[in-house]
């Protein structure tokens, strides 16, 4: 097998695109995603309706955030969020950072911030009980992410998973996944690499729902959300 390493950017080569023809799970996996996409869709609508309209009447910003991700195969995909951040994040970031350098290494080891100030006062509420990520149901419908696995990352972080990152092109990142139940941010990203490896070497649909099931505590929690 070749190195998961890659260009940025770039699909997986024709070789090993087809070796990774159908994400892991199959026809099985795809079915449930769609069905608890489109459940969940019904059941949390006027809860979507209701955040639509607190990230709008705000600060009149935009609803909706898309950020590019790496999907399976290697394929980019704008993963959907509610928008949490003001509306010049890049430009507050990059003052925060170079007025910070305790926080500039913090966010060159975990492309995170405990204390970031690009969240607004809504965004700090919803990414705490993670009802910013509902959008991705969408996602999640077009078939570029699935309800459970390995949380979407940016090309930079995909570097990180050295020749694991084979286990991650494997599949469709997740809306929830082992990180998500297992302290999220508190977890190294050495440990998140490995739950994402271990889900993709022994997938189930059991497992899946295992994981759906350990979500809601984990969320209502608050573990390692920010």
């Amino acid at each position: 097998m070749k190195s998961a390493t890659r260009s940025a950017g770039s699909p997986l080569p024709a070789t090993e695109e087809m070796h990774f023809a159908f994400p892991t799970g199959g026809v099985a996996k795809r079915a449930f995603d769609i069905v608890t996409a489109l459940s969940a869709l019904i059941v949390f609508s006027p809860l979507f309706l209701m955040i639509m309209a607190l990230v709008k009447f705000s600060d009149g910003g935009k609803i909706f955030y898309g950020h590019k991700r790496v999907g399976h195969n290697g394929r980019p995909f704008r993963c959907l969020k509610f928008r949490t951040m003001v509306m010049n994040g890049d430009e507050v970031l990059r003052r925060h950072l170079h007025a910070n350098p305790e926080a500039a290494e913090e966010w060159h080891a975990t492309r995170k911030l405990k204390d970031d100030p690009r969240v607004t006062t809504v965004g700090t509420v919803l990414r705490k009980l993670s009802l910013d990520e509902l959008p991705q149901l969408i996602n999640v419908l077009r078939g570029e992410m699935s309800i459970v696995g390995p949380r979407p990352v940016v090309d930079e972080e995909l570097s990180l998973y050295d020749s694991f990152a084979v286990y991650y092109l494997r599949t469709r990142p997740g809306l929830t996944g082992l990180w998500q139940i297992s302290g999220r941010n508190d977890v190294s990203y050495e440990r998140r690499i490995a739950f994402d490896t271990h889900y993709v070497q022994n997938w189930s649909l059991m497992q899946d729902v295992s994981i759906i099931l350990k979500t809601i505590p984990a969320v209502c929690m608050s573990r390692g959300s920010y």
